[in-house]
């Protein structure tokens, strides 16, 4: 599939820009399909797909489109959170884009086409993309902060119960909770004077990494914490 070249006219004569498309999976939306139907309405047909979400930082597919695109091309997103992960990368990213010659077009922002100034038109767009970044690391702080303190509700009232451990009591996995109860059994042989027993061979027996067993000796010391003293 080819590159859909479209003319743009200039003062002083006209410029063939290559339009070319980024869309990523979200979180919460795993399907590229409404994101390369808005591309292709917006004359889109070069488009490079991540399937993969932003908290991977090894995007291959915006790679290749930053060292694909050249000089008067247009890279075209759905939106500023599709580009990039947080203000940071975003402010990389489009330093890129530029040191490359090309333009951003952001298909939920304002669009300042009209403007036959380039430099102002640069300009305003440059503010407007940047009140977009702050509004958007101001809402993920705040998810951030309001998540923590649900926590923080929950585990006052009893109804927070952490995420489910590899290796615990409640894990789904049937091997792995025997593990975590033998490893506890010869852990409290040790802690009751049992000198024959070293971590590295309750490790060994069970056949886990020395690391798995330090991480089970934490979760039991967390487990007793949370056992009444009358209970223990």
């Amino acid at each position: 599939m080819g590159v859909l070249l479209v003319t743009y006219k200039w003062p002083g004569g006209d410029l063939e820009l290559s339009k070319i498309g980024y869309a990523r999976v979200s979180t919460r939306d795993q399907n590229l399909a409404r994101q390369i139907e808005k591309l292709h309405d917006a004359g889109v047909n070069k488009i490079f797909q991540e399937k993969l979400s932003g908290k991977n930082a090894d995007r291959p597919q915006l790679k290749a489109m930053l060292d694909y695109i050249r000089d008067d091309d247009e890279v075209v997103v759905l939106s500023l959170d599709r580009l990039g992960r947080n203000s940071h990368d975003l402010t990389d990213i489009i330093e890129t884009i530029r040191h490359r010659g090309a333009q951003l077009n952001v298909l939920n922002l304002p669009s300042f086409a009209s403007i036959e100034d380039p430099n102002l038109r640069n300009l305003i767009t440059t503010i407007i993309v940047e009140l977009y970044k702050y509004i958007a690391q101001e809402e993920r702080e705040t998810i951030k902060i309001r998540q923590q303190q649900g926590i923080e509700i929950a585990k006052r009232q009893g109804k927070y119960k952490g995420k489910i451990r590899e290796y615990g009591p409640h894990s789904p996995n049937r091997q792995k909770r025997y593990i975590y109860k033998e490893a506890c059994r010869l852990l409290n042989r040790k802690k009751d004077g049992d000198e024959t027993l070293t971590k590295r061979q309750i490790a060994r027996m069970l056949g886990i990494a020395p690391v798995t067993l330090y991480r089970i000796e934490k979760y039991q010391a967390e487990d007793l914490a949370n056992v009444p003293r009358s209970e223990r």
